[in-house]
């Protein structure tokens, strides 16, 4: 596979947001790998890309193969350099984590997450897009920055408990944490600012774990600070890495699902017009974007044994970059792959992952996308996209946007 355009980039990084033909448009690109090279090797870096959907399911549900990057050979590309902040033993993540440490702090975690659960949250999450809206004072703004960073984020604070005065600092750490943990080439000075926020969330977890303590309250630290499985407890340095790990893994995702789900409907109208006529379609609509645009594009696997990929041998050890985007839209799968259709029959995806490490949040980010783009679509019936453009980031295995600026025209707010 040649690279995709004459950037420094090393031939592996040329298969991420950091390279600019990839970014703007990486389906073309992973189609042609899909059907040139379905099990692609970087000699650079030292990993193999996959790209047919059912390789990619049958490796993301394999519960033997490992997540840990320091299971992977020596010298293999590992996602120590797309993602520097969740690699480390000084707050291990359960991203990264393979058993038995992963099913433990899972089982202490994921009860907030299920769906039922989830649920009870809908009515506020939807009180939150509301006032989130009721902010936006121009007839033209910057939806990412606006509306579709804010929802989550807030959504998030409000359920580890943080007070109201904290949101707008809190997002601000998180943008910042996010930016430097995404970027295998910063600055020293971005290095800086993201050493400094990702110090800054520390201590305000460390604090807020403190008070939860004296006070036990009905949020998440503190379900967190009272799950006991056989016997066991979170210690502070997991609980505050569960705290990263929820901004880190569930804004950016979310804020990118929200944004590209509007670009989608804008994008079609036909399509935004029948989930006008027919809101009940929303469900639906989230799932095929979430197929269309999946907001991560990647994850990772490494096999525990020699196995082979669509003909293609793969040692044990190696370090297997699944592409979750190329998956879904793979016409051995999906019909008319390329099309956006909010009453698609089939909408099953991969964007969620898989075995074991299955999105614990995908319920939570299917409710606020599907509260979001109804909020905004009621408040909005004139929605159009502005001439100010839009700005895909560039932050590796993320699909979504720096900037989309929309026109609201009339709001029924007015």
């Amino acid at each position: 596979m040649k690279a995709t355009n004459e950037s420094d980039l090393p031939q592996g990084l040329q298969l991420t947001p950091l390279d600019d033909a990839f970014r703007e448009d990486p389906y073309h690109i992973l189609k042609r790998l899909r059907k040139e090279a379905p099990t692609h090797k970087d000699e650079v870096m030292g990993r193999f890309f996959v790209t047919r959907h059912d390789d990619v399911k049958n490796l993301l549900h394999d519960r033997e193969f490992y997540t840990e990057p320091s299971k992977a050979n020596p010298g293999t590309f590992s996602r120590e350099i797309l993602a520097p902040s969740l690699v480390g033993d000084e707050k291990p993540s359960m991203l990264l984590m393979d058993e038995p440490g992963h099913r433990r702090l899972r089982s202490l975690v994921s009860k907030p997450f299920q769906p039922k659960n989830v649920e009870r949250w809908r009515a506020h999450v939807r009180e939150i897009v509301e006032s989130t809206l009721d902010k936006i004072s121009t007839p033209e703004f910057d939806l990412i920055e606006q509306f579709a960073g804010p929802v989550p984020t807030v959504v998030i604070a409000e359920m580890l408990g943080i007070d109201a005065v904290y949101h707008d600092q809190f997002k601000s750490w998180s943008d910042l944490s996010v930016q430097i943990g995404f970027n295998p080439f910063p600055t020293e000075a971005q290095q800086e600012q993201g050493d400094a926020a990702n110090q800054a969330l520390d201590q305000f977890f460390i604090d807020e774990i403190g008070r939860r303590s004296q006070d036990l309250g009905d949020d998440l630290i503190s379900d967190m600070l009272r799950a006991d499985v056989d016997g066991e407890k979170l210690t502070q340095e997991e609980i505050v890495s569960q705290c990263q790990l929820l901004l880190i893994a569930g804004n950016v995702t979310t804020t990118d699902l929200i944004g590209n789900a509007v670009k989608a409907l804008l994008d079609n109208p036909a399509q935004l017009e029948k989930l006008r006529s027919q809101p009940n379609l929303i469900a639906n609509t989230v799932e095929e974007v979430l197929r269309y645009e999946s907001p991560v594009l990647n994850s990772g696997r490494i096999p525990n044994r020699d196995i082979h990929v669509s003909g293609c041998p793969v040692g044990h050890g190696e370090s297997l970059s699944v592409i979750l985007a190329a998956a879904n839209r793979d016409p051995e799968v999906y019909p008319d792959p390329d099309v956006f259709d909010i009453e698609r029959e089939d909408t099953h995806h991969q964007s969620f992952g898989g075995g074991r490490h299955l999105c614990l949040g995908a319920h939570l980010a299917r409710v606020e996308a599907q509260e979001a783009i109804l909020g905004l679509l009621d408040r909005y019936p004139s929605l159009t996209l502005s001439e100010k453009g839009f700005v895909y980031h560039a932050i590796p295995s993320f699909r979504g946007f720096s900037e989309l600026w929309v026109s609201a025209g009339s709001s029924t707010g007015e």
